[in-house]
């Protein structure tokens, strides 16, 4: 969607695009196999569709905006409206052609005038211009919601973009597969640019090439907030903190997500958990390492914390899910092969099964 040469979105392709990918949608609603009553009915009396994006942090870069900057948010408001818009107008379109989805249709024309009063009412709708609004009220609307962002996380990477509205983690990373504990990721966007200039540092990129953990938890919140204002449905979005973030901070950020007008929130702390799916390093940090970087009282109660706890390296204990280990979520029973499943022997737990 973007002119490299002029470093400009192609909004006029956008726009296309969103017009076809609505007709798309709305067509595999009715192309769908429906296998419960309930299912079918929701589905076709609501007509929800979910378009989305894939990308966003390249397209930031190939305008040479920085993400979660003044600039690029200001470019990201810019392209997610025409997003929006475009898919409205789309869809009263749709409901020209064939009508309006079903629970917005009265049993009189009345009823009908009341529902679309109601629709053009919300929240949501109050941001849209007012020619769409009144469409609306004149036509109706072919589909309930239209917009979404999901995480594309897998889908991204294999093809080699940016996932859904996320900043690249880091552009050159580890991510933890099934085939491997870590397989290593390379941006292509990095060597795109420093075959285009030789000249380039690729260990001192432009300011736009900006990674997840560049960025502030606010400008991360900020982005969020900013997408959600043009965005119907949900959208799946990662505010990334540093090690050592506390709870109090972590609560500000979703205070300011909430006042932002966003409708969910997910906040992770780097570190915070024993495995994770993206990482700067293949090794693991060390604890004493990952003590070193918390604040003085969170590192005294961590310290008292390990302290009490036996290094389990030293002895010739398995935690895990395997037959014979020691169950890795009571940490008291065995595991043992039940009825075609690695289950715990004191919890029940099912670790691992064969089907």
């Amino acid at each position: 969607m973007v002119d490299k040469e002029k470093k400009v979105v192609d909004y006029e392709k956008l726009k296309r695009t969103v017009e076809v990918g609505v007709r798309m949608q709305d067509n595999v609603i009715d192309a769908t196999p429906y296998f419960l009553e309930e299912n079918k009915k929701q589905a076709l009396g609501e007509r929800r569709i979910g378009l989305g994006v894939m990308g966003l942090a390249d397209l930031l870069i190939y305008c040479e905006k920085e993400y979660g900057s003044k600039e690029g948010n200001q470019l990201v408001d810019e392209l997610f409206k025409t997003i929006a818009t475009t898919a409205y107008r789309a869809s009263i379109e749709l409901a020209k052609e064939k009508g309006s989805f079903p629970f917005l249709v009265g049993e009189t024309e009345e009823e009908t005038m009341k529902l679309r009063e109601a629709f053009i009412h919300t929240g949501y709708m109050k941001n849209m211009p007012e020619d769409i609004r009144q469409d609306i009220l004149k036509y109706g609307i072919r589909n309930s919601h239209l917009l979404t962002v999901a995480p594309t996380g897998s889908t991204g990477t294999m093809i080699g973009v940016s996932t859904g509205l996320e900043p690249y983690f880091s552009f050159s990373y580890y991510r933890s597969g099934r085939l491997g504990k870590f397989i290593e990721v390379k941006a292509d966007i990095v060597q795109e640019y420093l075959d285009k200039h030789p000249e380039a540092d690729p260990n001192n990129l432009p300011h736009w090439f900006v990674t997840a953990m560049d960025l502030s938890p606010e400008a991360h919140a900020d982005v969020q907030c900013i997408i959600q204002r043009w965005v119907d449905s949900s959208l799946s979005k990662t505010v990334n903190a540093p090690r050592g973030y506390t709870v109090e901070q972590v609560q500000k950020v979703y205070e300011r997500l909430w006042r932002g007008g966003a409708k969910g929130g997910t906040v992770y702390v780097d570190g915070s958990r024993d495995a994770q799916v993206l990482t700067l390093k293949a090794e693991e940090h060390a604890v004493e390492e990952q003590l070193e970087l918390l604040p003085e009282e969170p590192k005294k109660r961590a310290v008292a914390l390990v302290e009490t706890i036996p290094d389990l390296r030293a002895t010739d204990v398995t935690i895990g899910s395997e037959v014979g280990n020691i169950c890795p979520v009571c940490r008291e029973g065995t595991v043992e092969e039940i009825g075609g499943c690695n289950t715990c022997t004191s919890c029940g737990a099912q670790l691992k099964c064969g089907l």
